[in-house]
Parts: C-alpha cells; sequence; structure tokens
C-alpha cells in the first residue's frame, strides 16, 4: 500500500483563500491588536507555509517579540478557526480543481492505497474546506494526515502523518509514502523526512519550479498515471 499525503490548496482546490485569509487576518488583529495585516510591507507568501508560519511571518512584520507570538499562539489558532467559520462559503465547488474528484474517488476505491492530508491548514479549517468543496472531504479520514495545527514547521508534518498511518507503534514506511503538493516547500518538506514528492503544476509555480521533485504532473489526469506508476 502507498500512503498518498494530499496538500490542499493549488493541489486539489484553487482560489478558496479570501475567507481562509480573511480569517487569519482577523485572528492576528484580535490576539495582538496590529494594523490591517494587507497593509504591511513586504507583504508575506502563503504558497506551501502553514497558517502558524504564515502568521509568525507577518506579526513579525508588525513587530511584535516573538515571546508574544509564541504566547499567543494557541489563541491565535482558536480565533482564526472561529472566524473561518463564520466567513467560508456553504459552497466550494467552483473551486475543486479539473479532474480532482475523479481522482480522489478512483483512489480511494483502490486498496493498494491510503489517502490522508498534509497541509499547512489548521486542521478545522482543512476539513470544513474540503466538506464544502464537492464533498471531497469524505476521501480523507479522521485521525489521519498532518496539519498546520501539528506543527508550525511545515518539514515536520510528513513524520506525523506517517505516525498516524503506522500500526503497532510503528510509522508508516517512507519507502511507501507520498507527499503531493503544489510548491517547492511542498518537495522539501518530503525531503526533510525521506519520502516520495510528487508535484503538481496546478498551484502558483509551472514544472520548471518544481523539477526538484521525484516526478511532476501538469494536472490530476497525469497525477493518477504517475501514482499508479509509484505503486507498480
Amino acid at each position: 500500500m502507498l500512503l498518498l499525503l494530499f496538500d490542499i490548496d493549488g493541489t486539489l482546490v484553487a482560489g478558496a483563500t479570501e475567507a481562509h485569509r480573511e480569517a487569519l487576518h482577523r485572528a492576528l488583529r484580535e490576539v495582538h491588536r496590529i494594523p490591517a495585516p494587507e497593509t504591511l510591507r513586504p507583504s508575506v507568501d502563503p504558497a506551501g507555509r502553514t497558517d502558524g508560519e504564515i502568521a509568525r511571518l507577518i506579526l513579525l512584520l508588525a513587530g511584535v517579540p516573538a515571546r508574544d507570538i509564541d504566547d499567543g499562539a494557541d489563541a491565535v489558532r482558536e480565533a482564526c478557526c472561529r472566524e473561518y467559520a463564520r466567513l467560508c462559503p456553504p459552497d466550494l465547488s467552483r473551486f475543486v480543481l479539473p479532474g480532482v474528484p475523479s481522482l480522489l474517488e478512483s483512489f480511494s476505491a483502490d486498496e493498494r492505497f491510503a489517502l490522508a492530508l498534509l497541509t499547512g491548514n489548521f486542521e478545522p479549517i482543512a476539513r470544513l474546506k474540503l466538506a464544502r468543496a464537492a464533498g471531497l472531504g469524505k476521501h480523507f479520514p479522521s485521525r489521519q494526515g498532518a496539519f498546520g495545527s501539528d506543527t508550525e514547521d511545515r518539514t515536520e508534518l510528513p513524520a506525523i502523518a506517517r505516525r498516524r498511518a503506522g500500526r503497532a507503534g510503528a510509522p508508516f514506511p517512507r519507502k511507501r509514502t507520498v507527499v503531493i503538493g503544489d510548491t517547492p516547500l511542498d518537495i522539501a518538506c518530503a525531503r526533510a523526512d525521506g519520502v516520495h514528492a510528487v508535484a503538481v503544476a496546478t498551484g502558483p509555480y509551472d514544472v520548471r519550479d518544481l523539477g526538484d521533485a521525484d516526478a511532476v504532473a501538469a494536472d490530476a489526469s497525469e497525477l493518477a498515471g504517475v501514482l499508479r506508476a509509484l505503486a507498480a
């Protein structure tokens, strides 16, 4: 069996970030009383980062001391998830990338694969986002995967996901684990744990930018072929 660890934004859905961004900004203003984050310069590129890392970078730009950032991390996470639940549109299906529903249906039904999430989103946000994105969340079981609420450091997420997928106290094997994402940071987190990295050029980076992956797919259709080849 292969453990397939899917990123969300740019990999399964694209463009469903407005409510997420606003929820995080509201949380930062509420907890740390900073100016509107969108007015800070330079701006923070969120691609491939965890919610906690994005929050930290914004707060550092605003001059918030590192100790205060650490002390307020739980409050920021809770406020962000609460705000997202209020702001998230009831239907995100228009943001689902072409071919993703059929890919997940096919691989969920194939006993050679186990699916889980590996995302920088805080877990409640990830679960709600996919529940409202044409029901994609049904393919990703609870108590599996790894999220930005587990750690701020994305490079630690694959090991967390492998522990949750393991049995008898042994993590799921590295050689049978695949991280699937759309940014160089997704590739880097796979490399940090010594697992396979497969990239999809459906986010902000093109195929040339993702060349450090073991394989790069242009879209969900190509991704399906890549994953089946790995299983073989």
